[in-house]
């Protein structure tokens, strides 16, 4: 997956995105914003946004940017508030994967009804406000079916939170988590993508390599004095 790193001024910030641009005869399944669900993707954008993001309109930002990185086409479009020059890349026998890792609100999937979410609380020396979301992209070298790409999807989640409790986060996630799995469309579809198939646990690797790569990186950032 080659992933380029973009920046733009926005509110006063410079702020990074990450592209990636497999081009036509690629599709998608994600959960993001813009072009989520199942569909040709000739790119995947994951952009930050400030801390004190107002826009009600994200799917129209999202397009805005992508039109100002010369994304053309459908495509695949994330926000987040976590450091996008932070992104972590991995990859393992074929597969990419790539995270953005901010776990200011540590999120348990089946947490009782009505429960509040409990936030870390900002260290001396850090802002009151740190980002909160995990976004994941996964590019498979080899064509998926509908069912192996939901098969994906849950793997690379599974592989997700297993890293984040590797790393020492009590969590699931946090609940503003986006995905997105991207594989060509030319050749006979692997019909699998559970973890011990074989694409499945390249998936599984990949993406838990990533995300516990940025946990971590999360955890020494909390640790670490502001200047």
């Amino acid at each position: 997956m080659n992933l380029e790193t973009v920046w733009r001024e926005e509110g006063g910030k410079r702020l990074a995105a990450t592209v990636w641009r497999p081009g036509d005869g690629h599709r998608a399944i994600s959960s993001a914003m813009l072009g989520g669900g199942i569909g040709p993707a000739r790119w995947v954008l994951n952009a930050q946004v400030p801390g004190a993001y107002a826009r009600t309109d994200p799917v129209v930002h999202l397009a805005e940017l992508a039109a100002s990185y010369g994304l053309d086409g459908p495509g695949v479009g994330m926000l987040t508030a976590a450091s996008v020059s932070r992104t972590m890349r991995r990859e393992d026998e074929g597969v990419g994967a790539s995270a953005t890792v901010g776990l200011r609100v540590p999120t348990w999937a089946a947490a009782p009804a009505g429960a509040a979410d409990p936030e870390l609380a900002p260290l001396e020396g850090k802002p009151a406000w740190q980002p909160g979301t995990v976004n994941i992209v996964v590019a498979v070298p080899v064509p998926l079916s509908d069912a192996a790409l939901v098969n994906a999807v849950v793997t690379a989640t599974e592989a997700k939170t297993q890293a984040l409790l590797e790393a020492g986060f009590p969590c699931t996630g946090t609940a503003s988590d986006a995905i997105c799995v991207a594989a060509p469309t030319a050749g006979p579809e692997e019909i699998f993508a559970g973890p011990r198939s074989i694409w499945g646990a390249r998936i599984a690797r990949a993406v838990h390599a990533a995300v516990h790569a940025g946990a971590l990186d999360y955890a020494r950032y909390l640790e670490t004095p502001s200047n």
